[in-house]
């Protein structure tokens, strides 16, 4: 049964499609042809059947003891062969078109009790020349005798003859008409599958901007996959174009504080130094690669985050207040700077704690190196099922035209290049952002600029430098004992 299997899987699909139809279809007009030929014969036999009662029914009272007919015109007016038997099978009396040789056998009567037994004789196959139905019914007990009436069967049996003739005729057109139509339909059912196979398989091996041809005004299963192959090489090319575009970017990125280093140590090694010298070119390195490494873990962390989220939920309010405090124990002299406002209950959005700890402080320390004291850290809920993050200095923002790309990876202003930072910062937190469902804008003197999925909430309208995350709500937690500080 295995091999069978086996090799079955190993037939084309249209075949196996085809040869799975056309076995239905025999099992199907198999039994469709067992059914018609038995009711047909049960209908010819029944027919006999009252024949041959109403001629027992007349012969049964004309027998004698003695295994005699009384009355032989009586009995030869019922038009049928008749013979009375005793128990042996010797033929005591007869009439009609049977002769002195018993048409049943003693072992056949002795299958005989108080009801009548029915007997076919003669083969249906190929046809016998004296074919019987015979019906037996056991006149006396003692001495046992049995009459035996009897009517041909050659117009029942060729009947249903031409009707096997017919059924299988019939079957066997049936079963190549369906086997072709199913060839037909599974060539035209695959035909678009083989074509999607052979666009693939062009994609594979590196033809560009290719897509698999849907009609348009079609929807069963095919086009539905066509339609998803379509998306999946959509975001497969949008994948790999970002990627192509982050190793392009973070090569040119790379590259400055390579060369900066590597001429710092060239220059190093040209002469002499004495140890003051060595140590203050060591500091300076140490610098170069202190910002090195920071652009490599930023790097780390935004590749992270494009990967595949799972179902993810923390307080939005909490998480807000442990980043808070975490920077003013690490730096105590700037606790006046940051002014936080926070609700009384929480907020609970799709983020994990460590995501609330990266956007917040990428925020803040965009807004500590680019912009100027005092520094504002708000939550709020502006509307149902919306929670909201502010971040504001009092800096001077960001150009308009600036705004649209800010989250772009290393986009930075021509004045921002000389300060410490990679331009890594809001494209990490517009990734967040856009992964839980949320929307980052970016708004200053009167401009705004919106990423990810748009939220039924007003912008924020000042001079200041102003940074909102937009982060659909879970459910409402239970008062979380935060209260407004400065």
């Amino acid at each position: 049964m295995n091999r069978l299997q086996v090799r079955l899987s190993r037939l084309p699909l249209r075949v196996r499609l085809v040869a799975g139809f056309s076995a239905t279809t025999f099992v199907v007009l198999v039994a469709a042809g067992t059914f018609v030929y038995w009711r047909v014969d049960y209908a010819l036999d029944r027919g006999l059947d009252t024949e041959l009662t109403q001629a027992s029914e007349t012969l049964g009272p004309l027998t004698r003891a003695g295994g005699q007919v009384s009355n032989r015109p009586a009995a030869e007016a019922t038009g049928v062969a008749w013979q009375v038997l005793d128990g042996d099978g010797t033929v005591l009396d007869h009439g009609g078109p049977a002769g002195t040789s018993g048409l049943v056998s003693a072992r056949q009567l002795g299958q005989v009790g108080t009801t009548p037994r029915t007997f076919n004789v003669g083969a249906f196959l190929p046809g016998s020349h004296e074919p019987y139905r015979l019906r037996v019914i056991q006149v006396s007990t003692s001495p046992r005798h049995y009459l035996l009436v009897g009517v041909r069967r050659e117009h029942r049996d060729a009947a249903l003859r031409a009707l096997l003739v017919q059924l299988t005729l019939a079957g066997l057109g049936t079963l190549l008409v369906t086997a072709f139509v199913g060839d037909r339909l599974a060539r035209a059912a695959l035909r678009p599958v083989e074509r999607y196979r052979r666009r693939a398989a062009a994609i594979a091996n590196g033809t560009a901007d290719l897509r698999l041809d849907v009609p348009p005004q079609r929807d069963d299963e095919i086009t539905r996959l066509g339609h998803t192959f379509n998306d999946m090489l959509a975001t497969l090319e949008g994948a790999l174009e970002r990627e192509r575009q982050f190793v392009n970017e973070a090569s040119h990125e790379l590259r400055t504080p390579i060369t900066l280093l590597t001429s710092r140590i060239q220059l190093a090694l040209r002469k002499p130094r004495t140890p003051a010298e060595h140590e203050r070119t060591l500091t300076e390195l140490k610098v170069d690669l202190d910002r090195l490494a920071a652009l490599a873990e930023q790097l780390l962390q935004l590749s992270s985050v494009d990967g595949i989220r799972g179902q993810r939920s923390s307080g939005l309010v909490a998480a807000t207040g442990r980043v808070i405090n975490k920077r003013r124990l690490a730096d105590p002299g700037h606790v006046g700077k940051i002014i936080v406002k926070l609700p009384t209950h929480e907020l609970a959005v799709p983020l994990a704690d460590f995501e609330i700890d990266r956007i917040l402080t990428n925020l803040l320390d965009n807004a500590a190196l680019h912009g100027t004291a005092p520094y504002e850290a708000a939550v709020d809920e502006p509307t149902p099922r919306w929670a909201r993050l502010t971040v504001a200095d009092a800096g001077p923002g960001m150009p308009p035209d600036l705004l649209a790309g800010a989250t772009q990876r290393f986009t930075r202003a021509d004045e921002a290049r000389s300060r410490p930072g990679s331009g890594l910062g809001l494209a990490l937190v517009d990734t967040l952002v856009a992964q839980a469902g949320g929307e980052l804008r970016l708004c200053h003197d009167g401009h705004h600029s919106s990423h990810g999925h748009p939220a039924p909430v007003p912008c924020a309208h000042g001079p200041a430098m102003t940074v909102i995350v937009l982060l659909p709500t879970i459910s409402t937690a239970p008062t979380a004992g935060v209260s407004s500080t400065s």
